[in-house]
Parts: C-alpha cells; sequence; structure tokens
C-alpha cells in the first residue's frame, strides 16, 4: 500500500493537464476503508496557492501512472515496506529506483485521520515511537509520548522537518549530478550555524538517518564551548556517529568543503549574514534560515530618523515608534537577504515558520539553488534601491557586492 508520494520537477506540460503551473504534489493517506482500501489527500502547489483533492487508491494509482515520469520529472512513493524513486531526465528516459526500509524506521505506521473536524496530525516524528534524543531532552517519555508542556517544541520541530523533506528531493538530484562527476558517492553534507541546543539539528539527523536513510555528515557550530560539548556527549549517548558539533565563529568558519544543506536557526543579527554569505559560496544547494534579532539596520535607522527630520523621510511614520521601527527593521533586512539569494541563483520563498502564538520568530527563508544558476536580474537592483532610501547598509548585501 502507498502510504505517501511526492511528484515534483514540472515539465512543460503540467498546465495542460491541471489547467495551472502546478510545481510540486505531496499526497498522503488518510484513512484505511472498510473494504481494505485507502483514502488519500492531495495537495498541489503552484508558487503561491494550495489546492487539495481526495483520491481513492485506484484513482492515486492512474495518477501515479499518468503523471510519475512524465509530467513530473521526480516522484518518490513511500509503502510499508520501500521507498521508490521515479526520475525522467530532459531526454523523458525513466529510472526506477527501489530501495527497501528498515522495520525500525517506525514507517509502518499508517497515519490515519478521524473523519469530521477534530483530525490527528500525521507528523513525520510520530507520538508513540521513542525518539532517543527527545527523550533525553525531556520532550518524549521512554515510551514515545509527547510530555504536555513540551508540545509545542514536539511541533516545531516536526514543522521544520516538514521544510528540510521539501527541498530533499532537489538536494539529491544535485548530488547525484555532482557524484556522476566525481565517480563516486558522497555523503549529503549539512552544517548548522549557531546550532545551540540543537533540538532540530538532531532531528535532522535522526529524520535522515533512521527516516529517509540518506547517508550524510551534519556539523553543528556554536560559539559556546559549554554547549558544544554538552551537544557532543548527548550525539554520542545517542549513537550518531554522523553528527558533530564544534566552536567557531560563523563569520571565520570555512573548511574548503561544499555544503549541500545549510541551516541557520536564530543565529543572532548578522551571524545570519555570515552563514548565507558562507552557504553561497560553498554552493549549497539548499538554505533553510530562521533569522533573530535583526538590530543592524534597526541601529542605522536611529540615525536616519535623526538625520532626514527636515527631509520629511516617506518613512518617518514607521521609524517614529519603536515597536514599529523594530519590525520594519527585521522586515527590510530579511527582505534584502532574500534578494541577495535570488541574485546568487536561488529560488526564494519566505514562509511562516511555524503560527506566532509558539514563538515570535517565525519567519524561515527557504532558497534553492536552481539547476541553471540564473539569477533573477531585477533583485539585487531592487535591494539597492530599498538600502539607498533607507540610507543604510547590510551585511550579507556587502559580502555578496564584495563576491562580484
Amino acid at each position: 500500500m502507498i502510504l505517501s508520494a511526492t511528484l515534483s520537477k514540472p515539465t512543460a506540460a503540467v498546465r495542460e493537464a491541471f489547467g495551472r503551473d502546478v510545481v510540486r504534489v505531496r499526497i498522503k493517506i488518510r484513512a484505511a476503508s472498510t473494504d481494505g482500501g485507502a483514502a488519500y489527500t492531495a495537495e498541489f502547489f503552484t508558487k503561491t496557492q494550495v489546492f487539495h483533492q481526495k483520491m481513492t487508491a485506484a484513482e492515486l494509482d492512474s495518477f501515479l501512472s499518468a503523471h510519475a515520469g512524465t509530467t513530473f520529472r521526480s516522484c518518490v512513493e513511500r509503502t510499508e515496506r520501500e521507498e521508490i524513486t521515479i526520475l525522467a531526465n530532459k531526454k523523458g528516459r525513466i529510472t526506477r529506483l527501489a530501495k527497501p526500509l528498515r522495520p525500525a524506521d517506525g514507517q509502518t505506521v499508517v497515519p490515519t485521520e478521524s473523519a469530521g473536524e477534530n483530525r490527528t496530525k500525521a507528523y513525520l516524528l510520530r507520538e508513540g515511537i521513542p525518539v532517543p534524543f527527545l527523550v533525553r531532552l525531556g520532550v518524549m517519555t521512554a515510551q514515545g509520548k509527547v510530555i504536555a508542556a513540551k508540545y509545542d517544541k514536539f511541533r516545531q520541530v516536526n514543522r521544520f522537518l516538514e521544510y528540510v523533506d521539501d527541498v530533499l528531493d532537489d538536494v539529491i538530484a544535485a548530488r547525484a549530478q555532482a557524484d556522476s562527476n566525481a565517480e563516486r558517492a558522497t555523503p549529503l553534507r549539512i552544517v548548522d550555524f549557531g546550532s545551540g541546543k540543537s533540538y532540530l539539528t538532531f532531528a535532522v539527523q535522526y529524520f535522515l538517518t533512521e527516516i529517509r536513510h540518506i547517508d550524510c555528515e551534519i556539523t553543528g557550530l556554536d560559539l559556546k564551548e559549554d554547549v558544544v560539548s554538552w551537544c557532543n556527549a548527548l550525539a554520542q549517548s545517542c549513537g550518531c556517529k554522523n553528527l558533530r558539533f564544534a566552536v567557531g565563529d560563523i563569520a571565520r568558519y570555512g573548511d574548503g568543503r561544499e555544503a549541500d544543506i545549510v541551516l541557520t536557526l536564530h543565529a543572532c543579527d548578522t551571524a545570519t549574514d555570515y552563514a548565507l554569505d558562507y552557504a553561497v559560496r560553498h554552493h549549497a544547494t539548499a538554505i533553510l534560515s530562521v533569522p533573530c534579532c535583526q538590530h543592524e539596520l534597526n541601529a542605522q535607522l536611529d540615525y536616519c530618523t535623526v538625520a532626514r527630520q527636515e527631509n520629511a523621510s516617506p518613512f518617518a511614520p514607521l521609524l517614529k515608534h519603536g515597536l514599529l521601527k523594530e519590525r520594519f527593521a527585521a522586515l527590510a533586512t530579511d527582505a534584502i537577504r532574500a534578494a541577495y539569494l535570488e541574485d546568487a541563483g536561488y529560488k526564494v520563498t519566505v514562509l511562516e515558520f511555524i503560527d506566532e502564538s509558539h514563538t515570535p520568530k517565525n519567519l524561515l527563508i527557504r532558497a534553492v539553488r536552481k539547476a541553471n544558476g540564473t539569477a533573477r536580474t531585477t533583485a539585487r537592483t531592487e535591494a539597492e534601491r530599498l538600502m539607498d532610501a533607507l540610507g543604510v547598509t547590510q551585511t550579507f548585501a556587502t559580502a555578496r557586492k564584495n563576491e562580484s
């Protein structure tokens, strides 16, 4: 039985097939029916919208037969026992790869939803299946039950893993291409800047290693030596042989190796900029960044408020009140970062990380390097106009200019 399927990398035929420019389709099982069949929910993603459709098992089989490897060049199906990847090149040649899943990965559990409004969320890390690092961090009991007071953290971890899962097709395809050129297989390399106590770093390691069974190496970087020592000890006690932590300054970090995924989660102020610059310089295929404490522009806007009083700045209403100025500075900072990532050849999406009622740091920048590396030609100009209008400079923008 198919538990889930994800179709990505649309061809030119997608508009004719669906009447809109669908970029990805994600299908998940909802519940087992009394006759042994299954009901599925399909999500059709465009660049700005999501459309939903329900399917029977027979309809799903027909859908995959019609579109896997044709309308979409990439399709990943998961059953109780294996993961099946269908890939088509630009000449239409289709390759089908099947990989057995280990019983210990917990993926034989079929997610279910009850009828009506009270539906159970099918998390990537499932409640009821003990996850060693979550048990050690006090999020789960030894039996896999989520502690009530830690449920927001559990949701946050799972939400982030969904974003990681969304970029994996692109990352795996890019790594496969690089390995074919090098004639040898290498692990995916993930670097997490400002890893801190590392809930999310450990979550990524567990998800890639134990659930997706992807060979990977993960490095977490933080300034606090005691935190790094604690994380390394936890990694060792949980048997995470492909996870290590190191003390280091993001601005000066570099080991000469390329990264497949760069994570920057709540790296404070310009630390996020140095991490983004590292990602671009080291040709990372995907970047997931949750910015934090954007003070750089806020401090410069203090000067702008005084310097431009006589010129009646059009931004005066936004700069008058401290709370509004702080939020405006944060949004302007991330808009500039997104523009310069687009200028570097990335497809950029700014998303809600998790509901604002759970954390105010809820903005996530997702950037995936385009296969052809084509930049959006107006992106840098737009960012420069914004900075000129505000009379500010920005660290990531400056770094990218220096690289040009």
